[in-house]
C-alpha cells in the first residue's frame, strides 16, 4: 500500500467544516450589516503585493520575520499580503480622481503571517478592516468609536465584556522628549517596551530597559508614567497638547467610552497620532482583540496629494475566542430546510419538481440521490436539521398530493402539490 497524502492543513491553517461555517458566516453577517449601516461600502483587492509596500511603513517584525515572499518569472519580489491597510492605501491613491472624499469602505482579506501558531495567532487569518480616507477632523475618532461599539454590540457584546484603550503618537513622542528624555535613535526601542509592559515581569522590563541604554532612573519615571495614564498628559506642553487628536476626543461626546492608555503603542510605523486597541475584560482572555488607528501620510508613499486616513483591523481568531470566551457564539444554522422523499423509484421525477417548486420560494431543499426505505431517509432528513419533510407516495403522487410532516411535532397532513412550498413554509 502506498503512502498516502497528510489530511491535516498546513501548520497554522485551518479547515472549517460546513457548521463551523455556518458559525462564522452568521458573526460576519452581523458586522457587515453593522459597517454598512454606518454607511461604509465593501472592497477588496489582490492577495499578493510587492514587498515593498510592507517594507516601506509596517512593522520591522511583520517585514523581517513574518512575511510569506517569493519572486516571479519577471524578478518582481512578491508577498502574500500581511495586512490590508498598505493595500488600500494603494488603492485610494490609484483611484483619486475618481473618488469622492470622505470614502468609507471595508474589506474582509485573508491575510498571511510567518508566526509560530498558538491561541490567538495563526499564519492565515481573515481580518475585517474598515477604512476612512480624507479628514482630519477628530470627528472620525469620534465616529469610529461609535461604530466599534456598535459592532461589539451586534455580537452581542455589553460594555463590560472590553475595553476600549486609546493612545496618541503624538503624545507619546511628547512623553519621550519632554518627560522621558529619550533620545531620537531610542525612541522605537522604548516604544516596544511599552508594547511588552504587560505581559512581563518587572525584572524583565527592567532588563530589557538596560539592554537598550535607558537608564534606572529612566526606567523608575517611566514606571510612574504608566501608572499615571492620562494623570500624565497635563504635564505634557501646551504645543503638543494641541497637536493631539486624542485630546479633542477627550472633549467630546465619546470621552466616556474609551479609556485613555499610554502603553497603547500599535507596532506599524505608518501611524501618526491616534491609536487604539480592544481589549477582553475577561480574566480568561485578558488579550488585545483588534486595533487601529489614524495613518495620515499613508497614501503619500503612492501619490503627492495628501489623502489622511483612519482604520483598523479586526481578525477572526482572538474575535472567535473572544466570542466563545463569553458564550456568543451563535449556533449552527440548519444545513436545509425541507426533503422531499418518493416511496418509488418511479416517483424520483416528481420529487425533483416538487423539490424545485420549494426551492423557487425560496426553501432549502434536498432529494434523496438513490432508493432507500422510508424510515431511513426521515431519519438522515432530521440529523440533516430539516424541519419537514414531503413525501410523494404513489397514490399521493396518482390523487395530486403530498404528504408534509412536521420533523418537530411529529404532526402531518396531506396538501394538493401546488400548495406545498406554502404548507412548509408555514413550519418555517
Amino acid at each position: 500500500m502506498g503512502k498516502y497524502l497528510p489530511t491535516e492543513p498546513y501548520r497554522g491553517t485551518r479547515d472549517f467544516l460546513p457548521e463551523e461555517m455556518s458559525v462564522r458566516q452568521q458573526v460576519f453577517q452581523r458586522l457587515y450589516e453593522v459597517i454598512e449601516v454606518f454607511g461604509y461600502q465593501r472592497y477588496d483587492g489582490p492577495v499578493l503585493e510587492l514587498t515593498e509596500i510592507y517594507e516601506a511603513k509596517s512593522s520591522r517584525e511583520i517585514v523581517e520575520q513574518q512575511l510569506y515572499t517569493l519572486t516571479d518569472r519577471g524578478g518582481r519580489r512578491l508577498a502574500l499580503r500581511p495586512e490590508m491597510t498598505p493595500s488600500v492605501a494603494r488603492i485610494i491613491a490609484g483611484n483619486l480622481g475618481r473618488l469622492t472624499f470622505p470614502v468609507r469602505w471595508y474589506s474582509h482579506p485573508n491575510c498571511f503571517r510567518y508566526e509560530r501558531p498558538q491561541r490567538g495567532r495563526v499564519r492565515e487569518h481573515w481580518q475585517i478592516n474598515v477604512d476612512l480616507f480624507g479628514s482630519s477632523s477628530s470627528a472620525v475618532e469620534v465616529e469610529f468609536i461609535e461604530l466599534i461599539h456598535a459592532m461589539m454590540a451586534g455580537l452581542g457584546a455589553t460594555e463590560d465584556m472590553y475595553v476600549l484603550r486609546m493612545s496618541d503618537r503624538v503624545l507619546l513622542d511628547a512623553i519621550f522628549t519632554e518627560i522621558l528624555e529619550v533620545e531620537d535613535e531610542q525612541r522605537r526601542q522604548v516604544a516596544g517596551l511599552l508594547d511588552r509592559w504587560e505581559k512581563y515581569p518587572e525584572d524583565k522590563l527592567r532588563a530589557d530597559a538596560e539592554e537598550i541604554g535607558l537608564s534606572e532612573s529612566r526606567f523608575a519615571r517611566l514606571r510612574e508614567v504608566v501608572q499615571a495614564g492620562e494623570e500624565i498628559l497635563p504635564e505634557l506642553s501646551e504645543q503638543a497638547r494641541a497637536g493631539s487628536k486624542l485630546i479633542e476626543v477627550m472633549n467630546s461626546r465619546a470621552r466616556d467610552r474609551i479609556k485613555v492608555d499610554p502603553l497603547i503603542v500599535r507596532g506599524f510605523d505608518y501611524y501618526t497620532s491616534t491609536v487604539f486597541e480592544v481589549f477582553d475584560a475577561s480574566p480568561q482572555n485578558r488579550r488585545s482583540l483588534f486595533g487601529g488607528g489614524r495613518y495620515d501620510n499613508l497614501v503619500g508613499l503612492y501619490s503627492a496629494q495628501a489623502v489622511p486616513g483612519f482604520g483598523f483591523g479586526m481578525g477572526d481568531v482572538t474575535l472567535m475566542d473572544f466570542l466563545s470566551t463569553h458564550g456568543l457564539l451563535p449556533e449552527p444554522a440548519n444545513k436545509v430546510d425541507a426533503v422531499v422523499i418518493p416511496t418509488a423509484e418511479a416517483l424520483f421525477e416528481p420529487a425533483r419538481t416538487a423539490a424545485a417548486q420549494l426551492r423557487a420560494a425560496g426553501v432549502r431543499t434536498t432529494t434523496p440521490l438513490e432508493s432507500a426505505k422510508l424510515g431511513k431517509e426521515i431519519g438522515r432528513a432530521d440529523k440533516a436539521g430539516a424541519r419537514a419533510v414531503v413525501i410523494i407516495g404513489e397514490q399521493d403522487h396518482a390523487e395530486g398530493m403530498a404528504t408534509v410532516r412536521d420533523l418537530v411535532s411529529g404532526e402531518q397532513e396531506r396538501v394538493a402539490l401546488p400548495d406545498v412550498a406554502n404548507a412548509v413554509r408555514k413550519l418555517l
